[in-house]
């Protein structure tokens, strides 16, 4: 019993991790709740359907319009000639390219019309339009 007992001045030579091991759990904990929360996209109003099915694709472009005209192609903001510069890269390397085309509710029409104009004009067949399921 006294064996174990470590006097004034005799020095800890051991180290206790559990404190250590707890503040890296929750700064895991923190870290992967800060980036789930920073990586949603653009926030559109989506329409609603009576039928919304998922169409996303491992290589799915997605096009977002907003309720003030900005259009984004995964999350980034183009122009018209970029939206067609970049998409027909990628045409160019996946022939069948999927893209979803996701505008809120009050988006201007002309540009819906535009963007499916350019999908148009790049040959891209399989093009699918982003809605709400009604409740």
């Amino acid at each position: 019993m006294a064996g174990d007992v470590k006097g004034d001045l005799q020095a800890y030579d051991d180290i206790n991790v559990t404190p250590m091991l707890d503040l890296a759990y929750v700064l895991l904990v923190v870290f992967i709740i800060m980036t789930t929360a920073s990586v949603q996209g653009v926030k559109v109003n989506s329409p609603l359907t009576q039928a919304a099915n998922n169409l996303a694709k491992p290589q799915t472009k997605g096009i977002t319009i907003t309720a003030d005209g900005q259009v984004y192609l995964d999350a980034y903001p183009v122009t018209m000639d970029e939206l067609q510069s970049t998409l027909a890269q990628y045409k160019a390397a996946n022939p069948a390219l999927p893209v979803v085309l996701k505008a809120d509710a009050a988006a201007q029409y002309d540009k819906v019309m535009q963007v499916l104009e350019i999908a148009k004009r790049l040959d891209i067949t399989e093009i699918g339009l982003a809605t709400k399921r009604m409740q």
